[in-house]
């Protein structure tokens, strides 16, 4: 896996700071986890977790890097916030949760098949009866993989960030490549991913005792159709 943590944890906010998405992230795991407890993989640097524990919920992380959580803990509230440094594939956490969830498509981080497996079973285990796992991901499809190449996705003061993806069909393997540009030069960023199809997640939940409870266009809960470019799939441990 290619790791962005502790080599980017100093400019990641910076570059991914400022996210649409957070409001309704938050308003979808409090409508089905309540005040929790909850746990994100890959919590970060906190963007999403920050805002449940500022509504109340009783939010817990997993991150692998320590930077990445060193920044969590110096912001407001940071240091209310539990984390285990891991693998959340491993998911060495102990406890059960009414959700556990993973946004920015960032369970895609996991490089293999098998990993992802191994992290729906270690997710079911933790799990209360009735409880979700929530994940997000773009649709595997070339049209929605190399769309907007080279779009402008965040603009600071020093500069812009533009986006290139590349992608290998044959081992499922996406790389985003992120490029800042400003009067310093051109610094540069990227991430790998192993994409799946829903269809693929899907059996992964069967396999981990999952069943899939709602699939949605996005995280304000529009409707998932043909023409989608993104899921939201949330699965459920039965009762």
């Amino acid at each position: 896996m290619e790791r962005y943590g502790d080599s980017t944890a100093h400019f990641y906010d910076d570059w991914f700071g400022e996210w649409s998405l957070v409001q309704p992230v938050v308003d979808q795991v409090v409508r089905f986890g309540g005040a929790g407890p909850v746990l994100e993989l890959g919590i970060g640097t906190g963007p999403l977790a920050l805002p449940l524990l500022e509504r109340g919920v009783a939010v817990q992380g997993i991150d692998l890097s320590e930077q990445m959580v060193a920044r969590l803990r110096a912001k407001p509230g940071g240091d209310r916030i539990p984390v285990t440094l891991g693998d959340f594939s491993e998911l060495p956490v102990s406890g059960t949760f009414s959700v556990v969830f993973v946004a920015r498509s960032s369970f895609f981080h996991l490089p293999t098949q098998e990993a992802q497996v191994r992290c729906f079973a270690r997710v079911a285990e933790h799990l209360r009866p009735g409880g979700v796992f929530m994940l997000d991901g773009l649709l595997p499809d070339e049209t929605c993989l190399l769309a907007d190449q080279g779009k402008v996705i965040r603009r600071t003061e020093e500069g812009q960030v533009s986006r290139f993806r590349t992608y290998d069909r044959s081992r499922q393997h996406l790389v985003s490549h992120y490029l800042k540009t400003s009067a310093r030069g051109v610094q540069h960023m990227s991430f790998s991913f192993r994409y799946a199809w829903p269809g693929e997640l899907d059996l992964m939940a069967r396999m981990a005792g999952l069943r899939l409870r709602e699939r949605w266009g996005g995280w304000e809960g529009s409707p998932f159709k043909a023409a989608s470019t993104y899921h939201v799939s949330v699965y459920e441990r039965p009762v």
